[in-house]
């Protein structure tokens, strides 16, 4: 196997620390986010990455206890760059010093190159136009540089907004260069990643081939089960193993009934037809129809489709003879350690369904072909597999279907006016070419009546919420800013062509407060 170059990233619970390992990887650079606290001196020293970045984080270095860098990082002779409040310990650590109390900065601010400065090394093509503007999130700043540093940029309320070590290849930044709103961090990370003696080795051809490889080595001739719910993760996971191990994978499609129009007479035609993956179709629509009948609670309605989800993948795994493994569509941002300085748990909005806990239960070990992998790598893998963009560009799709999209009690009359009403929206959103524009898009009926008039005659139907969002990586979200030309169009479709519905709205709630999802 390939050892790919490696770039450490010591997280102090930023909320944006998965931003920096995003940039990075576009830069085909191979990168891994580990909590401050589970990074050892011992380690680093036994193998030590080619660079290291030190995150944000929401502590204060001026309190007591607050988290530190591990003291390796400084000592192992590679070069660092401190983000924020990764720029605030180094520099405690290294000698210089840090206080509370001054003007602090929130959102964009602009940093100005030192008198002198030359724009070479880590800042070759910044300052272009005289200045870069950032985005600063901070209430602490530094007030003494450690020994060898020096300002390379300074803003109006951080006079050490750029600083580094040219000697030791020690930088460090006030403001997050990972951001959206950084305009030009990527050319900061690119030249950092350059600076370190990157080669840029991580790409997608040569992942499928290690990832192939591996799962070879893994399963040799025995079985997997593959758990697919249609959506990009667990397609690209499967047709992964598949090219991996052949026949020995046979993926069980548990179909709910609370799909899309069409959706699984389309993903039983791409797996069977197209990549002749031995496939189970378990057609339970019946089954958990009849189990959510009367259930409006959205907990108890998610709880219900997992439990029952688990139930009948359960069966239908039992009667594939000799399964030893079960292979799962796990990302990276599935399996990084989140980093709590309260040592409370976080608070659950909400629960999700998949196959935990089937392993245990069934006595199965895991194939996790994707756990290096961001969304957007993954989608990068399915194109290298040949999956058609049409399918790897698809919006995100939750477990529990159109059951989480249809507030209030679930009925199939509900469930086939929000399909066709959902069918409306996207194609008219494709055939405006905004499809890719968006991250997630989809209509839910509301548990409400309206009366309307159409022709001559009074109805009372239903009102529907039209929702799309832009986002990053979902953790917050936009609403998307459609024409009214669009939504006056679309209204009108939807309630001409999709009986049942007499009222359409948009919902412009962003992420936080709201979630992407009704419910």
């Amino acid at each position: 196997m390939t050892q790919h170059q490696r770039l450490l990233i010591v997280d102090f619970g930023s909320q944006v620390t998965q931003l920096i390992a995003r940039r990075l990887r576009e830069l085909n650079v191979f990168c891994e986010i580990r909590p401050f606290n589970k990074v050892t001196d011992a380690a680093l020293r036994a193998d030590p990455p080619r660079a290291v970045i030190l995150s944000g984080g929401p502590a204060s270095v001026t309190e007591a206890d607050s988290p530190r860098a591990p003291q390796a990082v400084f000592e192992i002779g590679v070069p660092v760059l401190g983000i924020c409040y990764g720029q605030q310990t180094m520099m405690q650590q290294l000698g210089g010093h840090v206080e509370s109390g001054h003007h602090r900065e929130f959102g964009r601010a602009f940093v100005q190159p030192a008198e002198g400065h030359r724009r070479e090394g880590l800042f070759r093509g910044l300052f272009e136009t005289g200045r870069e503007e950032v985005w600063m999130s901070h209430g602490d700043r530094v007030t003494r540089l450690a020994p060898g540093f020096e300002v390379i940029g300074t803003s109006a309320n951080a006079p050490f907004a750029i600083v580094g070590d040219a000697a030791r290849h020690f930088y460090a930044v006030q403001f997050h260069p990972e951001v959206h709103h950084t305009p030009n961090g990527r050319i900061l990370l690119e030249n950092f990643v350059r600076l370190a003696g990157f080669a840029g080795d991580w790409t997608m051809a040569s992942y499928r081939d290690e990832a192939v490889a591996k799962i070879r080595a893994q399963v040799g001739d025995r079985r997997v089960i593959c758990g697919l719910s249609g959506g990009v993760d667990s397609s690209v996971a499967a047709v992964l193993i598949h090219e991996a191990i052949g026949d020995q994978l046979t993926c069980v499609f548990v179909d709910h009934g609370l799909l899309r129009l069409n959706e699984a007479e389309e993903v039983v035609t791409m797996f069977r037809d197209h990549y002749n993956i031995p496939l189970i179709h378990a057609d339970e629509s019946e089954l958990f129809l009849g189990a959510l009948e009367g259930v409006s609670d959205p907990e108890v309605k998610r709880k219900t489709i997992g439990r029952l989800f688990i139930d009948v993948f359960q069966r239908e795994a039992a009667r594939i003879e000799g399964a030893e493994f079960l292979a799962q569509g796990t990302l990276y941002p599935d399996v990084i350690e989140s980093v709590s300085f309260s040592g409370g748990p976080s608070v659950t909005i909400k629960s999700h369904h998949n196959v935990g806990g089937l392993p245990e239960k069934m006595g199965l070990k895991l194939v996790e072909p994707l756990r290096e992998l961001f969304k957007d790598e993954v989608r990068a893998l399915g194109r290298e597999l040949g999956l058609p963009d049409s399918f790897i560009g698809r919006h995100p799709f939750p477990g529990p279907g159109l059951a989480i999209r249809c507030p209030g009690e679930i009925t199939r009359e509900k469930l086939e006016i929000l399909r066709r009403a959902d069918a409306v929206y996207i194609d008219q959103i494709r055939k405006h070419g905004l499809y890719d524009e968006i991250w997630q898009a989809f209509v839910a009926i509301l548990p409400v009546r309206t009366v309307g008039v159409m022709g001559d005659g009074r109805t009372y139907d239903f009102a529907c919420s039209l929702r799309a969002v832009t986002s990053v990586d979902g953790m917050t979200a936009d609403y998307y800013p459609f024409t009214h030309d669009f939504l006056g169009e679309t209204a009108t479709r939807i309630i001409n062509e999709v009986r049942g519905i007499n009222r359409v709205m948009y919902d412009i709630t962003s992420k936080p407060p709201g979630t992407i999802e009704m419910e």
